[in-house]
């Protein structure tokens, strides 16, 4: 490959395991997907696992499931952080032999003297270790661990995509711990090491990391390997413009599926979260795709509005393939243990669908308006819809089913029925809706009742509409 030639982009998401899917590591992971696969390169997911105390198989899965929730596809194996130690310990001890990296025999209570030292002389408690240079040959038959030799004059600057260049004065870097006492080596070690290796061409995480691209920066250097591309993001605060947390609401992303957000809203609302083309404010996948850069991403935290993403929601469930839809509502009520749908009622929801996604904000919402045709007779209506249902209303009812029971099954001839009954009546049509709705139903927030019966079939329709129309006392 020549030096002219752009390098393939390769993103990578490298959650620690320590617990579920942050949405804010879902948001990052998402704009790491998003980067590669509208520039046709690879997304790669590494699990930082490094540290054995509070990594759990159980948190692995949970960031797996949030990731295929969110339907943000990997490529290639999971990596695992910790399976690469030898090789992180490999690259330290080339350093070493290099004279890039030192042996360091100070204790933590030398270094701890030192830095009491340096604060009580209001100067830097930066430890400066006293065997950056010392000979091999006067080195201590004693535990040790390896360090990088920082850079001790002029400037490191992080040339970011988001932040633009960051200035760090190198006499503010300290020479970094490489391997541990023991031969392990450090997390800020692992990372570069993956990176390298993984070929990663673009390094998108929060800005909390930013400081630690100084210190990243020092080993590619030493190393002679090409710096990745930087861009640090905002971090997401909550409504009163703090860290995102508990206090602000559900902060796990597998929370939000059990909470019956669709997986296309959430995408959309999380790639806005910080990140703008023009005014755009509702867009397809293949639109984020094709429109994400770095350039877009804004600086300053993004705040989290519910409003916005029940918004944003409301509109991928009207505008989603019924078939998806039918399968993601099926997936939401296995994990928010609710009871599985049978054939029959996975049927009617299909079929009824059409007249359900509009208006509907979240799953729970269209699942509400899809009663009647998850329902079976006998139809129950509920406190407020049984009120529809009284003596003078059962006898419309039942004065209306026999012009039912020879109506052509179609809306313009339904229309026709109803209304005309409306007028032979002189009632309005909202007299006649409201025990219709609790017939067909059993509730009085539904769709309309040509949509309804139409769902249902004449059949069934005129079944509910007799038996709701029957007097109170009939057993």
């Amino acid at each position: 490959m020549s030096a002219d030639t752009p390098k393939a982009v390769v993103t990578r998401f490298a959650p620690s395991p320590t617990g579920y899917l942050h949405i804010g590591g879902a948001r990052t992971a998402l704009f790491n997907w998003l980067y590669a696969r509208g520039r046709g390169g690879k997304f790669l997911l590494r699990i930082e696992d490094t540290d054995r105390a509070r990594s759990t198989p159980e948190a692995t899965k949970a960031i797996l499931q949030g990731m295929a929730w969110l339907g943000l596809d990997h490529d290639g194996d999971v990596i695992s952080q910790f399976e690469g130690a030898k090789r992180h310990a490999e690259v330290a001890h080339e350093l070493l032999a290099a004279g890039k990296a030192y042996k360091c025999f100070s204790t933590q209570d030398e270094i701890q003297a030192f830095r009491d030292a340096a604060k009580a002389e209001g100067k830097s408690t930066l430890f400066h270790s006293p065997w950056r240079d010392v000979d091999a040959a006067d080195h201590p038959d004693a535990p040790y661990v390896v360090r990088i030799k920082a850079p001790q004059t002029g400037n490191t600057i992080i040339k970011d995509e988001v932040q633009g260049d960051v200035t760090i004065r190198n006499d503010q870097l300290d020479d970094m711990v490489l391997l541990r006492s023991d031969g392990t080596p450090v997390y800020m070690l692992a990372v570069v090491v993956d990176d390298h290796d993984m070929e990663v061409s673009h390094v998108i995480r929060g800005d909390d990391h930013l400081n630690n691209a100084a210190r990243q920066m020092m080993i590619y250097n030493a190393m002679g390997w090409d710096v990745p591309v930087w861009a640090h993001i905002p971090l997401i605060f909550g409504n009163d413009g703090k860290k995102l947390s508990k206090r602000h609401g559900a902060t796990g992303a597998e929370e939000y599926q059990v909470m019956g957000y669709p997986a296309a809203g959430m995408r959309n609302y999380l790639t806005r979260l910080g990140w703008s083309h023009g005014d755009d404010e509702f867009f397809t996948d293949a639109q984020a795709r094709e429109w994400f850069d770095l350039g877009g991403i804004g600086k300053s935290p993004a705040r989290f509005d519910f409003k916005k993403l029940e918004n944003l929601c409301g509109q991928h469930i009207a505008q989603a393939d019924s078939a998806a839809l039918q399968q993601e509502i099926i997936a939401y009520l296995a994990v928010s243990g609710a009871q599985p749908l049978t054939q029959k009622q996975a049927d009617g929801l299909f079929k009824a669908m059409p007249c359900l996604q509009e208006r509907a904000k979240k799953f729970p919402d269209l699942i509400e308006k899809a009663t009647f045709v998850l329902s079976s007779r006998p139809i129950v209506p509920d406190e407020k819809s049984s009120k529809n249902l009284d003596k003078v209303s059962r006898g419309i009812l039942n004065e209306l089913t026999p012009h039912l029971q020879n109506a052509s099954w179609g809306r313009e001839n339904l229309e026709a029925v109803l209304n005309g009954y409306c007028e032979t009546k002189d009632i309005k049509f909202g007299k006649l809706a409201g025990p219709m709705r609790a017939a067909l139903a059993g509730r009085s927030a539904t769709p309309s009742v040509f949509d309804m019966m139409l769902v249902l079939g004449q059949d069934e329709s005129l079944a509910r509409l007799t038996e709701a129309a029957a007097p109170a006392d009939a057993s």
